[in-house]
């Protein structure tokens, strides 16, 4: 997880090199619409991602049904998405009363509707990483990107997504710095999975 910018995916293609597991992303999964508004640099609201988050859900839950990891790159910069995704896991009950179905008439709208989660909080199996690197390094590699026409994100939205970032405290997420060699930052997030099984 992360802004644009702070090395998911490359990282991510990697970390699953390393487990020997399947590599997603979350950017396949944006409806044209999304794609059309970031890449005009119009910022993505609630109910636009709502939805995505909700495809992405399905997917992590799929691949828990038949006992496969996976790697998902993907920005989940707020809690509240993290819930969602955390909820893939059939075990796991959010936290903060976070309502989690969608019926087939609001997946449109990004509206939460059906069953909801009051505590009795559980460790999800969806576990998360967090990329981390200063806004002047993600800048320039949003900038290099674009020059190169192989995204949609420009370098003007970095600060509406650095605005949404939130990681609470205490909160099951390995910060990890993104500013070191690709290997090594895979090699360090290995190292350190093990981290989350102990809060």
């Amino acid at each position: 997880m992360g802004v644009s910018g702070s090395g998911k995916t490359t990282i991510g293609a990697k970390l699953a090199e390393a487990l020997q597991c399947s590599f997603i992303d979350a950017d396949d999964f944006h409806s044209k619409e999304n794609k059309g508004k970031m890449r005009n640099g119009i910022p993505l609201t609630d109910q636009d991602r709502i939805p995505w988050l909700h495809s992405l859900r399905e997917t992590l839950m799929k691949s828990m049904a038949k006992g496969t990891t996976v790697v998902l790159c993907c920005s989940a910069l707020k809690h509240d998405y993290r819930e969602i995704l955390r909820s893939a896991d059939p075990n796991y009950h959010p936290t903060d009363n976070v309502m989690i179905e969608m019926t087939t008439d609001n997946q449109n709208s990004g509206e939460f509707s059906g069953k909801k989660f009051e505590g009795g909080a559980s460790k999800s199996r969806v576990l998360f990483v967090c990329l981390e690197a200063p806004e002047g390094v993600i800048e320039a590699r949003l900038k290099k990107r674009m020059e190169r026409g192989d995204h949609f994100m420009p370098a003007s939205l970095l600060g509406t997504q650095l605005a949404l970032l939130q990681i609470r405290e205490g909160e099951r997420v390995i910060e990890v710095d993104a500013t070191a060699n690709p290997d090594d930052i895979v090699e360090s997030i290995m190292a350190r999975l093990g981290e989350l099984e102990e809060f």
